[in-house]
């Protein structure tokens, strides 16, 4: 008879559901990956590049729409994949629901604090891309650099810093100087 193994339990969208109010967390295959409360600083970065897009869009007539966390995307059909990404970019308006976006958005954004250099240097990186999310920017105000990913290309990534003029690559002439950035945080 083979030896009796303890058995990690397996989380699924009921669980995040049934989170109590104020907390929140992602699912990734069966676990749950609690999320620390944003600092003033990374709410400061989500505040200005969310309104950098959404006014970019406003302005061009754009049908994406933009959404900052908490924001539910759904990556997996399974819904065993149910992340909150920072800022979420989806042009396909019939991923959205009142629960979030089900697939891959086409642009995401995540902000890194301490709690979460792992998950997004990695974990999401790899779930984005397979996901089929066209853009992905690794925004860290420790290190004051912005990787970006332009999947839909396969190309290499590049590396910014804070004082960078940086082109979305899914829009044409979207722009965003992240030396504006560095002023609104005093760097």
């Amino acid at each position: 008879m083979p030896p009796a193994f303890a058995h990690e339990k397996q989380y699924t969208i009921d669980d995040i559901y049934a989170l109590p109010d104020g907390k929140r967390a992602e699912l990734i295959d069966g676990q749950l990956y609690y999320m620390a409360p944003p600092n003033t600083k990374h709410q400061r970065i989500l505040s200005f590049l969310h309104l950098e897009i959404g006014n970019y869009i406003r302005e061009n007539k754009g049908t994406c729409e933009v959404f900052p966390a908490p924001f539910a995307v759904f990556l997996s059909a399974d819904n065993s994949k149910y992340l909150e990404p920072d800022i979420s970019v989806i042009c396909d308006i019939n991923k959205l629901n009142d629960h979030g976006c089900h697939g891959a958005p086409d642009w995401v954004i995540e902000i890194v604090s301490p709690s979460s250099r792992p998950m997004d240097y990695y974990t999401k990186l790899s779930l984005y891309r397979f996901a089929g999310v066209r853009e992905y920017w690794i925004v860290d105000p420790m290190k004051q650099i912005v990787l970006v990913y332009d999947m839909e290309n396969a190309a290499a990534p590049v590396i910014y810093s804070f004082s960078d003029l940086i082109k979305a690559n899914i829009y044409e002439h979207l722009y965003i100087n992240f030396s504006d950035i560095s002023e609104l945080l005093d760097i």
